[in-house]
């Protein structure tokens, strides 16, 4: 049997992709995937800022670049840990709403000490947003979007 995608890169080279939220009612995200991130040193305000630097500076990210992201979320690892991590709110794609316990709250942990591993998905976005969307989880279908990045992050 192979290994398992989220083991066959040390911790030191680890892809991580930040689901950046601009809209909760509208589902818009857009995916920045990271490369080579180094999951032992680097801490969630760190990669907090990488990802708002990204957004910032890299072509593509000008519709995301108004929106105060102040808040990171675990979303999902690799290879089946989605339903331990989604429990009853696997119908809503674009945040699970339960478990506020994988709010990445403490910027000074490093990003292994809270969880992460090669292949694990995290979101950012703000939070204020957050808490309003949770009081009343309804979708606009009008218009939603979803799109992806790569950006090679080398520390």
């Amino acid at each position: 049997m192979s290994a398992l995608t989220n083991t066959t890169l040390p911790l030191t080279e680890a892809t991580v992709t930040v689901r950046v939220i601009k809209s909760f009612e509208y589902r818009t995200e857009k995916s920045l995937v990271l490369h080579k991130l180094d999951l032992q040193k680097t801490t969630v305000g760190e990669l907090k800022n990488i990802a708002k630097q990204a957004v910032q500076s890299v072509p593509g990210w000008k519709a995301y670049r108004n929106v105060d992201l102040d808040t990171l979320k675990l979303y999902t690892k690799a290879h089946g840990a989605k339903e331990r991590l989604y429990g009853s709110m696997t119908s809503n794609l674009i945040i699970n709403l339960d478990h506020d316990d994988w709010v990445l709250d403490d910027e000074n942990k490093t990003l292994a000490e809270v969880g992460l591993e090669n292949e694990t998905e995290v979101s950012l976005f703000n939070r204020e947003a957050y808490e309003k969307y949770r009081l009343n989880p309804e979708v606009s279908w009008l218009h939603s979007e979803a799109s992806a990045c790569v950006f090679d992050h080398v520390s």
